[in-house]
């Protein structure tokens, strides 16, 4: 009786393994249907980034100053303006200094001048968790600092989509 009531168990389990149950089966479908939505949502997401990525702004300064001129504060502005389709978009906004005065100074002048842009965006009304900002000093100049021309133009925060 114990032999025959083990062989029917270990029948039943082999058949149950076997054949997938209506919750196993509900179970599979919903995990595909999760993944084709998390699919569909990446996309989306990436093809939104890729629309945002093409927009940028550059503010300068005055010499010393990490004050948003009139210019820069229009610039930036518009830049508000093209990224209002793209809430989730993070924001990365690098300062830059040209040759004049001394390193250290020019790093913290151009950390300052960063800040000062994303200041104004949230001002603007992007959150400031979406802002992240940097401080390069006199590294990456847009221009040569023999001219005051360059110099203007190395005077400069970068802000685009990261």
């Amino acid at each position: 009786m114990r032999r025959r009531t083990a062989t029917i168990l270990g029948a039943g389990l082999l058949l149950a393994q076997g054949c997938p149950s209506a919750y196993q089966r509900t179970y599979e479908r919903e995990t595909l249907r999760l993944e084709s939505q998390q699919r569909a949502a990446d996309a989306q997401a990436a093809a939104e980034h890729a629309q945002a990525s093409r927009f940028a702004a550059v503010a300068y300064f005055a010499v010393g100053s990490a004050v948003v001129g009139e210019d820069g504060q229009r610039e930036l502005r518009w830049f508000v303006d093209k990224m209002q389709p793209y809430p989730q978009a993070v924001i990365l906004v690098q300062g830059f200094a040209d040759s004049t005065g001394a390193e250290a100074k020019n790093r913290t002048l151009s950390g300052d001048r960063a800040r000062a842009v994303a200041s104004y965006l949230s001002a603007q009304g992007v959150a400031p968790a979406r802002i992240v900002t940097q401080g390069y000093g006199t590294d990456s100049p847009a221009a040569s600092n023999a001219t005051g021309k360059g110099r203007r133009n190395n005077r400069r925060v970068e802000v685009t989509v990261r």
